[in-house]
């Protein structure tokens, strides 16, 4: 029995049989003629929404004319969003057109609205469609609630998440998890009604149901038709938490091989990291660099900071507690060197340096030109003391890598082949 439909959006995304295990590592470099194309369309359709904005206020009816632009837009995209991140649906490359292919693996349809409401267009976009745009920043990530061409690539939402274990999946066993990829598709189907409905294409409400599966009417599988003794659930959430612990690990390992790369190329040797020297210039004749807040934070971890500036004319350098130097800093200029409150300071031509034991509080460091209202132009390399970082380095690399085996030996555990002892058969 077929769901009852209550959405006039109907998306569809049927995956490929089979998919390269490696294509969809340069896919994102392969959909950009697509991507140049599709910020011109999106453009012409966020300009083409705020006419139909005023069009429905004043007539009622969406122009049928700009409905079959942007629902050729909305295709468009979807099938560059099946093809890329969003889903990884399939290695077939999209067409470059606004109508619709039904062949495609990939295809999304939205029923023209013969009435639209004049009162509804005032709030649906923004106030009755709040409650969804809040679970739709969940699947999309930081970026929006938007079903653009580009939304969901470098998003670190829900989508973008699963479709990356996804991905590792396919990359070690030659599939893309089904269950995962049902999930993916119903997130996907979740943003596209919503986008759809306040984007003025229709009025009907979405649901807040997520219809996971290739089909929009696609029933759910019954229990009964999977056999009790096939192990799919378990085998494919060892796929799942396999993936998820091999990124783990390869993160950490990414971390520890980072902390060795510093230990052994920015220590000099006075024992100090060194971040690299930078130029700075201020017309007003004085430079805040910015706010440290440090509490708590043990002195065998970061027990000194030095700062050394060189100026061709004479400057004077401090570090205060942020509250005090804003306060001499907003009233008429004093002699900074009679001022109590620097915890250090230096001052004259040339090179400078100040070594500056860590103390709890927000602190702000200081050049000041000397000749009030000239310019600071000064070279600045901040360094500071740490312990050395080899052992947490080595550590974190070899924690990484036991960690990325364990994943990798359940995405094998997950995926192996299964013989059925009464006939024999082998199944993956």
């Amino acid at each position: 029995m077929m769901r009852p439909r209550t959405s006039p959006v109907r998306i569809s995304g049927r995956p490929d049989p089979e998919l390269s295990r490696w294509l969809w590592l340069v896919k994102w470099l392969l959909a950009i003629p697509h991507l140049v194309v599709l910020l011109v369309l999106w453009t012409a359709f966020w300009l083409l929404t705020v006419v139909v904005f005023f069009a429905v206020l004043i007539t009622g009816r969406y122009p049928r004319g700009i409905f079959e632009f942007n629902l050729g837009v909305l295709r468009w995209t979807w099938r560059v969003a099946f093809y890329a991140y969003s889903a990884l649906g399939t290695d077939r490359y999209p067409p470059f057109t606004l109508a619709e292919v039904p062949d495609y693996p990939a295809t999304l349809d939205v029923a023209y609205p013969e009435q639209l409401s004049r009162g509804l267009v005032l709030v649906k976009w923004w106030l009755l469609a709040l409650p969804h745009y809040l679970v739709v920043a969940l699947f999309v990530g930081g970026t929006g609630a938007s079903f653009d061409g580009t939304a969901s690539i470098g998003d670190t939402g829900l989508i973008t998440v699963l479709v990356l274990i996804g991905a590792i999946a396919l990359l070690f066993t030659g599939g893309f998890p089904r269950g995962v990829l049902d999930f993916v598709l119903g997130m996907d189907r979740w943003v596209a009604r919503v986008f759809v409905y306040s984007t003025l294409m229709t009025d009907r409400y979405p649901p807040f149901r997520l219809d996971g599966g290739p089909e929009d009417d696609e029933p759910a599988p019954s229990t009964s038709d999977v056999p009790a003794s096939s192990g799919s659930g378990p085998r494919t959430g060892a796929v799942v938490v396999g993936a998820v612990v091999l990124l783990a690990g390869l993160g950490l390992a990414a971390v520890g091989g980072a902390a060795l790369w510093t230990e052994h190329s920015q220590r000099d040797a006075s024992g100090y990291l060194t971040a690299p020297p930078r130029h700075v210039v201020s017309e007003t004749g004085e430079l805040v660099l910015g706010s440290v807040e440090f509490h708590g934070v043990p002195g065998w971890l970061l027990g000194e900071v030095r700062v050394r500036v060189e100026s061709p004319s004479p400057v004077f350098v401090g570090i205060g507690p942020e509250a005090e130097v804003a306060r001499y800093l907003g009233q008429p200029r004093q002699s900074p060197a009679g001022q109590g409150f620097w915890s250090v300071s230096t001052s004259g031509q040339g090179q400078r340096e100040l070594l500056w034991a860590v103390q709890d509080g927000r602190w702000n460091l200081v050049v000041l030109n000397e000749d009030p209202g000239r310019t600071v132009d000064v070279d600045l390399a901040v360094a500071a003391k740490v312990p050395d970082l080899s052992w947490i380095g080595v550590g974190l690399l070899g924690f990484g890598f036991a960690t990325s085996l364990g994943g990798s030996l359940l995405l094998v555990v997950g995926t192996r082949k299964r013989v059925d002892p009464l006939s024999g058969s082998v199944s993956s």
